[in-house]
Order: structure tokens, then C-alpha cells, then sequence
């Protein structure tokens, strides 16, 4: 029963985690864009408060949730293939992904954004992409 409970856990905070990085990188868009300085305050506080208020929390709760449910049987994931290494790469790719958001969160903070609105346009894909190989991986299990 834990194991359920964890795994619902789990699911939920990647969907709020998923959430923040498909929608903080459509602010960096509208950011990008803006022009007058009362835009771009109110997109630098959007942006602090979604990074901090949900996107931290939420990968913070994935990885514990997720760690968890490895730790209660390690060998049903790692004996059968290597999609759950493969899985844990993007994880990997993904956290510094995450990172990479925060940073740029602090740039447009400081007015020191050098980006256009097209790389956020395409910045914005990354997660969809991790995404799609990380359900593959978990459902399919092709390795």
C-alpha cells in the first residue's frame, strides 16, 4: 500500500514540477518581448515566484518521492534493462535543465538578458522532448 501511495505522490509532483517548465519558459517569451520597465518587473516577479513557489518544490518532492519508490525495490528496477538508467540520464538532463531556468530567471532579474523571444520559443521545447522519452522509457520499457 505505500508503494501506491508513493508512486500517486510521485506522479502529482511531476506534474506540477512539469507544469513550472512548460510555463516559466513562455514567460522568458512574453519577457523577452516586453519593452516597458512595469512588463518586465511584473515578469521577473512571476517568474521568481513560479521558480521558487512550485518548480523547487515540486522537483525537490519528485526526486524524494521517486528515490523512495527506487530504495523499496531496487532490483525490479535496475535488473530488468536499462531503461531506468536511461530514465535517470534525463532526469539528469532535466534537473539541469531546471537549473538553467533558475539562472536565467536571475538574469532577466538584473535587466541582463541578451536572449531573444525565437531561442525561449525553442528553449521552451526541451521539456516537451524529455518528456515524451521519459513516459516512453517508463511505459513501453523498450530496453
Amino acid at each position: 500500500m505505500l508503494y501506491l501511495w508513493l508512486k500517486a505522490f510521485h506522479i502529482v509532483s511531476i506534474v506540477c514540477w512539469f507544469a513550472g517548465l512548460f510555463y516559466l519558459p513562455r514567460l522568458f517569451v512574453y519577457h523577452a518581448q516586453s519593452e516597458d520597465a512595469v512588463s518586465q518587473e511584473r515578469f521577473s516577479v512571476m517568474e521568481r515566484k513560479l521558480y521558487r513557489g512550485i518548480m523547487g518544490p515540486a522537483m525537490i518532492a519528485t526526486l524524494i518521492f521517486g528515490g523512495w519508490l527506487i530504495s523499496l525495490n531496487p532490483s525490479a528496477y535496475f535488473t530488468q534493462g536499462g531503461w531506468m538508467h536511461a530514465k535517470l540520464t534525463l532526469v539528469v538532463l532535466l534537473i539541469g535543465y531546471h537549473h538553467m531556468c533558475g539562472a536565467q530567471v536571475k538574469r532577466f532579474a538584473r535587466g541582463e538578458n541578451t536572449r531573444s523571444h525565437v531561442f525561449f520559443r525553442w528553449f521552451n521545447e526541451v521539456p516537451v522532448l524529455i518528456l515524451l522519452a521519459i513516459v516512453i522509457l517508463v511505459v513501453v520499457r523498450p530496453f
